[in-house]
């Protein structure tokens, strides 16, 4: 399992769901791992569970100062880095009726425009031959009602993944996209949804899923760590869903 070993691999919203799963599989396949999260206390205690001296870093991923102070850090402490996982995100479900400026400028400030310039300001530390991974969603082209700003953030995400792949093809760094379907991590709830409609959420949803469950950020991982490590050395500006085949069942449904 060490197909990453003594790799630095970088993880935005690293602290909790698929972020945390990630640098968990990360630091089995032998890399060093760089959590990052808005939450200082949140983030500090995220790195000390996960041990092997996984560094924790407080940086809002929605903030370019704070995305120039990470680059800083990171140039600081390792000099370059081999894995970027952009995972932090948020959610915002509504009517597109109910949203208000100040919800869709968030969610975009997080879900793209702070990815894009996390991207941008730690591109000059990506080793030639790294790998980045940004974590979208099934959401970017399944159209589900109620999540227009969020599966317009979604999107955007797609079509940088596919120009990076291209600009960066010259360095040899590999860019994909991964999208999930229904999994369990703390979105809907951070969403403010309460723990009975997050359930009937996911029962509704496990439903219309062939596999009829909703994934387990671990599942989610184990394709984030395959795509980092040099096992996919000839995938780049691909996506991948990862949705229990929810997304065909919906085409051909």
């Amino acid at each position: 399992m060490s197909t990453l070993q003594n790799k630095v691999a970088v993880v935005t919203g690293g602290n909790s769901g698929i972020g945390y799963a990630a640098a968990e599989e990360f630091i089995a396949r032998g890399a060093k791992v760089v959590i990052t999260g808005r939450n200082r206390q949140a983030v500090e205690a995220a790195a000390t569970e996960l041990g092997s001296g996984t560094l924790g870093i407080t940086a809002n991923q929605a903030s370019i100062t704070d995305s120039v102070q990470l680059a800083n850090e990171l140039k600081t402490t390792f000099g370059q880095i081999d894995v970027l996982f952009v995972n932090a995100g948020i959610g915002s479900f509504l009517p597109v009726e109910q949203v208000t400026e100040d919800q869709f400028d968030e969610t975009m400030n997080v879900n793209f425009k702070g990815a894009f310039f996390t991207v941008q300001k730690l591109l000059p530390l990506i080793a030639d031959g790294g790998s980045i991974i940004l974590l979208s969603s099934v959401n970017a082209f399944t159209g589900m009602p109620g999540a227009s700003v969020y599966s317009a953030s979604k999107a955007a995400l797609n079509s940088l993944g596919r120009t990076l792949s291209r600009e960066l093809a010259s360095r040899n760094i590999r860019v994909n996209v991964v999208n999930p379907g229904p999994i369990k991590t703390p979105i809907l709830a951070k969403a403010g949804m309460d723990e009975d409609n997050i359930a009937a959420f996911r029962k509704k949803f496990a439903e219309r899923i062939p596999l009829s469950r909703a994934g387990e950020s671990a599942e989610v991982a184990k394709l984030v760590a395959f795509l980092a490590s040099s096992d996919a050395s000839f995938i780049t500006g691909a996506e991948y869903n990862i949705d229990g085949g929810l997304t065909i069942h919906e085409l051909v449904g």
